[in-house]
């Protein structure tokens, strides 16, 4: 099969850098985000040999222009998988542990608090729910992490420009023209997926017509390690605990409206929207200051209609994206490099092969759609506008919160629907 994916040039139709001419390795990487680079790193402890390219240099820093200013908790089954591919140890100084997630109901009439209720993570085990980290930093060590690994090679700037696969091998074109030999490709390069479309995936998007504001902000009641989850209408507004930034206590925020909504408050002046963040918030942890740039992220469910292709296998938002609820994400994004180093461990001779790729596509592919079913729900319960459908809302957390073995499987079953090892 021979496809081709659009690469970036500079002004003078070169690539943006030039990588040594390798030309056989068993893995290829394309896209070089958190999902991205955790495989490399998972395939490379592995043993295997990886090359992990993209288009787009890492952006490291928290105030460099366009950094990414979400965050990532990594739950119980992550925070394992992270420790066996020798990430943890690095990430762990960084991270802010999550002993509390908080749901609270402000769908009055008011944007005040109506229930708060708190899901503890001691209630179901000895370990937090679990741990906060930004994803400016995550890239920024997971690539200084890379570079000691002398079985991976991780070439930011480089983008993959031409697939062929066949039965035995994948053979990708570089966007400077290296070519690379592969038993593997593994797409892991985002939601408009060039590898993806090079291989003749298709998917399926649903529109909310929602987006999201993520940002951090400083306030002056401490978040105690717990995170906050507040719905209103339009979508949630989470605060996710950050360590204390210019010696006040910080928290990543995510808050998802409607477009338009979105739209006038990216407008505002930082007072006003430092006002309207903090209504917002309920007042739940006193006055909210801005403490970064503001980003907007479109909302939307994805999923492809398989996660193999002939020697390629689909990860992370290349395959599945879903709403900013819970956590659940890039942690669906980990267990999908997990079962696919499972099974590349299991088959070392060819980890590309068809029947390899089936495995993987049949563990997978339900697990992340069940999942999807109840983000969405989710979500649409989250933006309901109308009053009456707000009080319902209501009354299901209060139901569902009152019955404690109850409320004990929807915790478990938040980390991870077979167990706190297997993972979502």
């Amino acid at each position: 099969m021979t496809t081709t994916a659009t690469a970036p040039k500079d002004d003078n139709n070169r690539s943006p850098c030039a990588i040594p001419n390798v030309t056989d390795t068993d893995i290829l990487i394309s896209g070089g985000g958190v999902a991205g680079l955790a495989a490399a790193a998972a395939f490379g402890k592995a043993g295997f040999s990886v090359i992990c390219v993209d288009p787009t240099p890492p952006v490291t820093g928290r105030t460099a222009a366009g950094a990414d200013l979400r965050s990532t908790a990594f739950l119980q089954p992550a925070r394992l998988f992270l420790d066996r591919i020798g990430l943890w140890d690095r990430l762990a100084p960084e991270a802010m542990p999550l002993w509390v997630m908080r749901i609270v109901d402000a769908g009055g009439e008011a944007p005040t608090p109506r229930v708060i209720h708190d899901f503890n993570a001691a209630d179901i085990s000895d370990q937090p729910f679990g741990w906060n980290l930004p994803n400016w930093l995550l890239r920024r060590e997971m690539a200084a992490h890379l570079a000691q690994m002398p079985n991976v090679a991780f070439y930011p700037g480089i983008a993959t420009a031409h697939v062929l696969t066949r039965g035995a091998e994948a053979r990708v074109t570089l966007s400077d023209g290296t070519r690379i030999r592969a038993h593997l490709i593994v797409a892991a390069d985002g939601r408009n997926s060039p590898v993806r479309r090079a291989v003749g995936v298709p998917v399926t998007t649903w529109c909310y017509g929602q987006k999201a504001l993520a940002f951090a902000a400083t306030h002056t009641v401490p978040h105690e390690n717990v995170s906050t989850e507040i719905h209103r209408f339009g979508g949630p507004f989470t605060l996710v605990p950050l360590p204390d930034y210019q010696g006040r206590p910080s928290s990543a925020i995510v808050w998802v409206e409607r477009g338009p909504r979105i739209a006038r408050l990216m407008a505002l002046p930082p007072p006003d929207f430092e006002a309207e963040m903090t209504d917002r918030s309920g007042h739940l942890f006193g006055p909210l200051t801005l403490a970064s740039r503001r980003t907007v992220w479109p909302i939307i469910s994805q999923y492809a209609q398989r996660m193999e292709a002939e020697r390629t296998a689909l990860i992370a938002e290349a395959t599945h994206v879903v709403p900013p609820i819970g956590a659940q994400g890039l942690n669906m994004s980990l267990a999908d490099v997990r079962v696919l180093l499972d099974l590349a461990e299991a088959h070392r001779g060819d980890p590309g092969a068809a029947p390899v790729l089936r495995r993987y596509h049949r563990a997978r592919h339900w697990k992340v759609l069940a999942r999807g079913a109840v983000i969405n729900a989710l979500n649409h319960a989250s933006m309901a506008q109308a009053q009456g459908l707000r009080d319902m809302r209501l009354q299901a957390l209060n139901a569902l919160y009152a019955v404690a073995p109850l409320r004990r499987v929807l915790m478990r079953a938040g980390l991870g629907a077979t167990g706190l090892v297997n993972g979502p």
